[in-house]
């Protein structure tokens, strides 16, 4: 009797990667989850410790930073999926789901608090 294993969507196709390559697969997502606490960090810091920056700057940014942190988890739970399934069916790996928006909003978060200090 196999046994079943979640999620279906990725498990219940292809055959069995090396354990390697899922094994690195999985260290990435982790890598996602952590970014992803760092990022809320982030956001919580600007708002809980005295940083001279304007006050609309400030709040902004770490809206950016909070609402990054909620997105990166999303990210690698897609990007765990898409690269698991590719590598069980043999096909190239997928370009990353959400990389772009993460760094555009992270260079933003940067350029609001540029602005916050300056202004």
């Amino acid at each position: 009797m196999a046994v079943r294993r979640f999620p279906n969507a990725v498990y219940g196709q292809g055959s069995e990667p090396d354990p390697r390559f899922t094994l690195a697969n999985e260290r990435t997502f982790l890598a996602w989850i952590r970014t992803s606490l760092a990022l809320i960090a982030a956001g919580v810091a600007l708002e809980a410790l005295d940083v001279p920056i304007r006050e609309d700057f400030r709040h902004a940014s770490s809206a950016v930073f909070v609402i990054l942190g909620l997105i990166a988890p999303v990210h690698a739970w897609v990007s765990w999926m898409r690269t698991e399934r590719a590598m069980r069916l043999g096909r190239p790996l997928p370009a990353p789901a959400l990389s772009a928006v993460l760094t555009v909003g992270v260079v933003s978060a940067g350029v609001l608090i540029a602005l916050g200090m300056l202004l």
